[in-house]
């Protein structure tokens, strides 16, 4: 094969390569929600729980039937490199934007409780996911209290391969993810 073939397929290459990687980007950014966005998913009314019936938060993070009805919010563009817990800096814009709509929620009731759930990919093992998980949850809390959200409005937990998005044993972007929800209704404090 000639020198020229070699460059030119070396370049078709690098095109599909770096075209790729900007779609990948693109999906990031469109999925990072707008802060009005959060904001309006966190305040969606809930039926609650009688406060007879509420729960601790403890007992509220182990109930998955009570998880499933909170307001709540995906946040799969926080992008946690594989076995990682770091939020890139390049990524804080996507943190302020959750803090704006805690915030926001937050001057309205400032008894408001939210929970951050730090969730993986399922390589591993479960005890490392589930460890994982939980310094995710608690490294997005510590920004957020960069951003002016108070500490006790939040509670934080991991459920590390439990919950997966993507239902795959591989390694995929999309379960490497924080949801978070606002729990005030169902909790007792």
């Amino acid at each position: 094969m000639d020198r020229q073939k070699v460059i030119s397929r070396r370049a078709a290459l690098a095109a599909l390569v770096g075209a790729a990687s900007l779609v990948t980007s693109v999906a990031h950014a469109q999925s990072t929600p707008s802060a009005q966005s959060i904001e309006r998913s966190l305040s969606a009314p809930t039926k609650g729980l009688a406060p007879a019936k509420r729960v601790s938060p403890n007992v509220f993070k182990q109930r998955p039937e009570l998880r499933r009805i909170a307001p709540s919010v995906n946040i799969q563009s926080i992008n946690f490199a594989f076995g990682s817990d770091r939020i890139p800096q390049d990524q804080y814009w996507k943190v302020e934007r959750i803090a704006v709509a805690m915030n926001r929620i937050l001057r309205r009731n400032p008894r408001e409780v939210f929970l951050i759930e730090g969730h993986t990919d399922a390589v591993g093992s479960n005890t490392s996911n589930l460890a994982l998980s939980e310094r995710r949850a608690r490294s997005l809390a510590r920004q957020l209290t960069r951003f002016g959200v108070s500490p006790r409005a939040m509670e934080t937990i991991g459920y590390g391969e439990e919950d997966l998005l993507v239902q795959t044993q591989r390694e995929d972007w999309r379960n490497r993810r924080v949801t978070l929800r606002r729990i005030t209704d169902f909790i007792t404090r």
